[in-house]
């Protein structure tokens, strides 16, 4: 999920960094892990706005909605 005026790769990274391994099925299906691990998707185009917002909220990444 693109998010305007923010680079994916340091919303990936912040990601990466506040979800280990283990947690990945609590927000991803068996398909989108994956694909993930595959290096097809980043976890930005694979998790929902309030799943990105509850798994970097300690960092200063703000996340908004888009329809």
């Amino acid at each position: 999920m693109p998010i305007p005026g923010y680079d994916p790769e340091d919303i990936e990274d912040a990601l990466e960094t506040n979800l280990e391994e283990a947690h990945l099925e609590e927000y991803l299906s068996e398909s989108e892990r994956e694909t993930y691990r595959n290096g097809d998707a980043e976890l930005v185009d694979l998790l929902e706005a309030d799943e990105l917002r509850a798994i970097v909220e300690d960092e200063d990444v703000p996340v908004e909605e888009t329809d």
